[in-house]
């Protein structure tokens, strides 16, 4: 038994897992979205499907430190330490690359980016902003986890990475593969950041209209922890906000790919279906018989252009799809409208409308 249900996290990213058996279900959650997530639809979905089936969570991912992947972690984590004789669920284990850890272990980036958050810059920056709380936030996780006795990363004795040996941990019949990120992906991160903060550190401080204006452009985002989940002959490939390049690389270092290609049982799209972060090119490298969009139009997510590249793929290859998604928006509408699914083979399957999440069948 293999099966995904992707809460409603608007515009964010939070994943639950289900393996083992139906007699036997086990459960590892990935991500846990942005705020107003964890009360009104990540709890609903815990208390129908963990609860009732031992309570316990064998791992707990946190893909990146954005605040639409880890603020609902945080809710739920506090809710566990609020009613800690009668927690909701259990954790076995969180993965999560702390930045002090992976992208600024000589420690110093983060001071200036406290400097940065001190001056209240961050409140102009759009999403730029987001992605520096998001660095805070991720502490704060960390925190949290310790105070709850959860271990971080028990699989491991370094940051969830891709290096020479393969990393493959097994939950009963889940196996986990990790594809990302690298070490060098993390080096270049890095660079960026430490480049980005040269460039715009002082208009920050000062408060500069036309630098904030042109903030959420350009800070670099963390690398996602990408994993491929393999249950009962079903293959899923998990992305987090990862770049496609970027995951092209760790499918190569991880011997994934034959002749340059790969084929996944469910491919959750990286960045929420963002043109930023994917490319024709990649939709045709890696394909899917189903592909898993968590969006609600925020930033114009999906974007268009990415579900063109996804039909147009599949109809080259002559295969049917089916596209399933935590809501409608203006592209997935228009996409019906210009790509019409009867002829271009695919099918659209949105979470129902006032359900908590979305289920996708895999074995």
């Amino acid at each position: 038994m293999f099966r995904i249900h992707a809460v409603q996290a608007h515009h964010g990213d939070c994943l639950l897992l289900e393996y083992g058996t139906d007699a036997a279900p086990r459960f590892l959650l990935v991500d846990g979205g942005p705020e107003d997530t964890f009360e009104p639809f990540l709890r609903s979905v815990l208390e129908e499907r963990v609860v009732p089936n031992g309570g316990r969570l064998d791992r707990v991912m946190l893909s990146h430190v954005d605040n639409d992947h880890v603020i609902g972690l945080l809710d739920l984590f506090a809710d566990l330490r609020a009613n800690a004789g009668a927690p909701l669920v259990t954790i076995d284990g969180l993965w999560h690359n702390a930045f002090s850890q992976t992208v600024d272990p000589n420690n110093v980036i983060a001071p200036r980016i406290k400097q940065i958050v001190a001056a209240g810059a961050v409140a102009s920056m759009g999403h730029a902003g987001v992605d520096l709380m998001g660095i805070g936030e991720g502490a704060n996780l960390q925190r949290e986890a310790g105070l709850l006795g959860i271990p971080i990363n028990p699989d491991t004795t370094n940051p969830i990475i891709v290096d020479e040996d393969e990393m493959l941990v097994e939950f009963g019949n889940l196996a986990l593969t990790v594809i990302g990120p690298t070490q060098d992906n993390l080096d270049r991160l890095q660079e960026e950041w430490e480049a980005w903060l040269d460039t715009h550190e002082d208009g920050l401080l000062a408060q500069d209209p036309q630098t904030l204006a042109n903030s959420d452009r350009s800070v670099p985002n963390l690398s996602s922890i990408c994993v491929i989940a393999e249950a009962d002959g079903c293959t899923a490939l998990l992305t987090g906000d990862a770049r496609s390049d970027h995951i092209l690389k760790g499918l190569d270092a991880m011997g994934w790919l034959e002749d340059g290609t790969v084929h996944f049982d469910l491919i959750k799209l990286p960045h929420h279906g963002s043109d930023r972060n994917a490319t024709k090119t990649f939709f045709k490298k890696v394909t899917a018989d189903r592909y898993l969009i968590s969006a609600d139009g925020k930033n114009g997510n999906p974007d268009l252009a990415t579900l063109i590249w996804i039909v147009e793929a599949a109809q080259a290859r002559e295969q049917e799809i089916t596209i399933f998604l935590t809501n409608s928006t203006e592209s997935t509408t228009k996409l019906e409208e210009e790509y019409p699914p009867d002829e271009y083979g695919y099918t659209l399957e949105y979470r129902p409308e006032e359900a908590s999440h979305l289920t996708v069948e895999l074995a």
